[in-house]
């Protein structure tokens, strides 16, 4: 059902910042038909680094060695600037492309950022009807193909427990008799230098 979808064609011509320069969304296929956008919640302004992206993201790297064989490409995109981006991929290690839409309208366009404005008059919904009280950025993940001329479509994404496929660890204690061992939805998911055995073991390349 999810692949029946019908396609719809991007016209806007969005550009994001990249360690390598300005990129354009068909750039970020790097050669590939396909696209997976994980919307990384980093909100300009704020030092918050959200766990539950940063669990996902946890799963990334080894995970796109194998897709971006069968056609797939992947980039994180958040409204943060970039040298934030570059300190918080050095800090816990990602090599993934991650990338800054800045002042663009792309993450407003697919439903996981919202403006003070909206969220105060109740026009903030996220999720296909969920209303957003505070947080002006949220995570989500969509999925984009080419045509056979080139041109752009979007055609899936999914927000909040939809990402939880995506979370391999879930996967695996799903399969032992505690489950989840949850105490509340991912109450014992930390940032993974922040786990007690992890504690002082942060990479030096950040020093």
């Amino acid at each position: 059902e999810r692949r029946a979808m019908p396609w719809v064609k991007i016209d806007t011509p969005y550009t994001f910042e990249g360690p390598d320069g300005t990129r354009t969304l068909s750039d970020l296929f790097r050669g590939r038909s396909q696209l997976v956008v994980y919307h990384f919640m980093l909100t300009p302004g704020s030092d918050h680094l959200c766990p539950g992206c940063s669990f996902i993201s946890d799963h990334i790297d080894s995970a796109r060695l194998h897709f971006e064989h069968a056609d797939l490409a992947f980039a994180a995109i958040s409204r943060a600037p970039l040298d934030h981006i570059a300190a918080v991929k050095c800090r816990m290690g990602w090599t993934f492309p991650w990338l800054s839409s800045a002042d663009t309208t792309f993450n407003y366009d697919f439903g996981v950022s919202f403006t003070k404005d909206d969220i105060a008059a109740g026009r903030a919904i996220y999720n296909y009807g969920t209303p957003i009280r505070q947080s002006e950025d949220m995570h989500g993940t969509s999925i984009f193909a080419k045509d056979d001329a080139g041109a752009v479509h979007h055609t899936y994404s999914t927000y909040a427990r939809g990402a939880e496929l995506l979370d391999g660890a879930f996967m695996w204690l799903d399969l032992a008799p505690k489950g989840r061992n949850e105490q509340g939805i991912m109450s014992w998911v930390k940032l993974h230098d922040e786990y007690d055995r992890a504690a002082g073991l942060a990479a030096e390349c950040c020093r």
